[in-house]
């Protein structure tokens, strides 16, 4: 896994290519040590991601946002139709950074 720390977020981008697998490292890396701080995972890498691929981030995703950080997945490939709204999708990485700069506005107002 590649980590990328920014200001307000760190990047996670996977190295190899499963995925799946990667989702499953997530659930035990980020509550271990990544809990503090607001996370992107940047998938970009994989163009055929999936509406199935998307769904096995979703327990690390809740678990992620239920501690009032933000949890934000960058991928292109999947149709944002699809998206539940459980889960935050954005085609780019500045994207991700502007979504996370929106949730910390709404943390410190309270919402």
């Amino acid at each position: 896994m590649k980590i990328k720390v920014a200001p307000k977020f760190t990047v996670l981008t996977d190295e190899h290519d499963d995925v799946k697998d990667f989702s499953k490292f997530l659930e035990y890396q980020i509550p271990k040590h990544y809990a503090k701080v607001n996370v992107v995972v940047d998938l970009l890498k994989y163009d055929q991601f999936s509406l199935e691929d998307l769904l096995t981030y979703m327990k690390v995703s809740t678990e992620h946002r239920k501690e009032k950080k933000s949890f934000v997945i960058v991928n292109n490939a999947i149709n944002p139709d699809t998206v539940p709204i459980e889960i935050i999708v954005v085609p780019t990485l500045q994207e991700a950074e502007d979504i996370i700069e929106m949730e910390e506005i709404e943390r410190d107002l309270g919402f």
